[in-house]
């Protein structure tokens, strides 16, 4: 069965889409936490980034690519943002489908201990 994120691609469910090429879509996340919070999603399904292999590497390299754009943009380069992947259970993964969760727009503080 196709993921959540596969179903927003292919515009089976709606989606607030801020970029998008042939190979990535950012998506508005619906739960944000912070006052910018962005889906950085690959289209190819990959499913935790234990699953990335040498014929998709280039495809990790462009959605970083997108990410720096992206934050050149909105004007967010300079002050900084943080990019997050959750990878499996024990590191909160809820759609195995990867994805990057971009956030920025104030102050973020550290990274739980």
């Amino acid at each position: 069965m196709p993921t959540i994120f596969t179903r927003i691609i292919n515009r089976e469910i709606p989606a607030e889409i801020v970029y998008e090429n042939e190979d990535i879509i950012v998506i508005k996340d619906i739960n944000p936490v912070a006052k910018i919070h962005f889906l950085v999603i690959p289209k190819k399904e990959i499913a935790t980034l234990n699953d990335i292999s040498q014929e998709n590497k280039y495809l990790i390299g462009e959605v970083f690519f997108s990410i720096a754009e992206i934050a050149k943009e909105l004007k967010i380069d300079k002050d900084g943002y943080r990019v997050i992947a959750n990878c499996n259970t024990y590191g909160g993964q809820e759609v195995f489908h990867i994805h990057f969760h971009l956030l920025a727009g104030e102050l973020l503080g550290p990274m739980k201990n």
